[in-house]
């Protein structure tokens, strides 16, 4: 009934918590890379803008002191002052030879990054940059200090940042997703409830009634549930006494129907046949010719009062009430018996004793079993029909039911129960005894119904063997 295939809401949410979250981490990531990178570009930025300064004032102190054996350029003193691994210090004359240069450092002391990871950032940054600042002197531009870092140590810089981020990530994330899962079935305890109470309403336990929740959004459907449910009690308990009703009603419609046909299409062919016995009679002595005529009169009558006996037994069945069920089943099984010849050939058997039921139990089941055969018997084109009704349940803790089941070996399908009254006319004498009916057909012959309704307390005798 209820799909396990899917995967439920709590796993659900928890990865779309997982998703969100690797998301912000990957976010994170990305804004510490840029600010990263745009520190660095600051700080060689303002190490170049240094070192232009530095050059200028010695350049300027040599002009003043007039010592042109003095050394120029100079970046020693900017150098270790500002010096770290990978970075590159220059100043490039104004034809654009480099005169001097320092790079400090070992380019990469942790290892090499991916390459996917490498291109990866150098497609989204620069890394290579210069930064350039001009160094003039008395107004004329004499070259340029430039600052730089290695690439390849940027790079390998950023790796172990993203490193330490993912291994943040690979930690909290699955704890993450434990405690939002936690949290969620936690949360969702109480549609354990909603599905059990689902589940007793689906079994036609209209009793069943949710309890208080926490949450609004819950108690919000318990409000809804418990009314449905009691509208449903209410509903099915108003339609069963209308089927009551209506039931009493067909059966009284079918009692005025039997008398007026006994009574007057009855009378009429008693007449008949007392016309056809009087005018054969007559045509012995008058008209002999005329004798085959009335006696095919006569007959027609006879087979036209067998037709009318049948259907006022159908319309009108033994008084329940006065023969017992037993007794009138065993006639109605009698009756087909005779009337079909052996095919097919009607069996019944009773586990239990019956005397005491309710008429209206008594006259449900006959009807019920009644109408079953007739369908077998017509439609199913069955060769054997078995009828067993017994009494189950003795012990205290079980209920005590009525259990009626026919079989036949007809053909497979329905077609048995859709005449007459039909599977919705049993359905419904069947619910207004407070039962429960099931038609199940075999893979290539045959069919069977089920009937099984509470006795009422003492009205019945299970028997049990010694």
């Amino acid at each position: 009934m209820w799909n396990r295939s899917k995967p439920d809401l709590k796993l659900r949410l928890t990865l779309r918590v997982a998703a969100i979250s690797a998301l912000c981490f990957a976010a994170i990531a990305a804004y510490f890379l840029v600010e990263a990178d745009r520190s660095v570009h600051a700080r060689i930025d303002a190490i170049a803008a240094l070192a232009a300064k530095t050059l200028e004032l010695q350049r300027n102190k040599i002009q003043w002191v007039n010592n042109p054996r003095s050394e120029f350029p100079n970046l020693d003193n900017v150098a270790a002052s500002v010096m770290a691994p990978g970075l590159c210090l220059a100043f490039r004359g104004s034809n654009g030879d480099v005169v001097q240069r320092f790079c400090g450092g070992a380019p990469n002391a942790g290892g090499e990054p991916p390459r996917v990871f490498a291109a990866f950032y150098r497609s989204l940054f620069d890394p290579g940059r210069e930064a350039v600042r001009t160094v003039e002197a008395r107004g004329m531009k004499i070259g340029e200090a430039v600052a730089w870092i290695d690439p390849a140590v940027l790079t390998a810089q950023a790796w172990h940042e993203a490193g330490r981020l993912t291994t943040a990530l690979a930690i909290a994330l699955p704890l993450l997703c434990a405690l939002v899962y936690a949290a969620l079935a936690r949360a969702l305890r109480p549609t354990q409830v909603v599905r059990a109470g689902l589940e007793r309403i689906t079994a036609n336990d209209l009793t069943a009634r949710l309890p208080p929740f926490d949450l609004a959004e819950l108690s919000a459907i318990r409000e809804v549930f418990n009314h449905l449910a009691e509208t449903l009690a209410t509903t099915l308990a108003e339609r069963s006494e209308l089927t009551r009703k209506l039931i009493a009603l067909q059966d009284e419609e079918r009692r005025h129907l039997a008398r007026e046909l006994h009574d007057e299409f009855g009378q009429s062919l008693a007449a008949i046949r007392a016309l056809a016995a009087s005018a054969r009679q007559t045509a012995a002595e008058d008209c002999p010719a005329l004798l085959a005529e009335c006696d095919g009169i006569a007959r027609t009558a006879t087979d036209m009062m067998e037709t009318l006996r049948g259907a006022l037994f159908r319309l009108r069945p033994p008084d329940v009430d006065e023969l017992g069920l037993v007794a009138s089943l065993e006639g109605l099984v009698a009756g087909w018996n005779g009337r079909s010849r052996g095919r097919p050939k009607f069996d019944v058997r009773f586990d239990g004793a019956f005397e005491n039921l309710p008429a209206a139990v008594g006259a449900g089941l006959y009807r019920i079993v009644q109408e079953a055969l007739t369908n077998a018997a017509k439609h199913a084109g069955a060769t054997r029909v078995s009828l067993e009704l017994a009494a189950r349940g003795a012990a205290e803790n079980e209920d005590r039911v009525i259990a009626l089941c026919i079989t036949d070996d007809g053909r497979p399908g329905d077609a048995a129960v859709k005449s007459g009254m039909g599977l919705l006319g049993m359905r419904e004498r069947v619910a207004a005894l407070g039962g429960e009916l099931s038609f199940d057909t075999g893979g290539t012959c045959g069919a069977t119904l089920r009937v099984v309704i509470p006795a009422p307390v003492d009205s019945i005798i299970i028997e049990r063997a010694a």
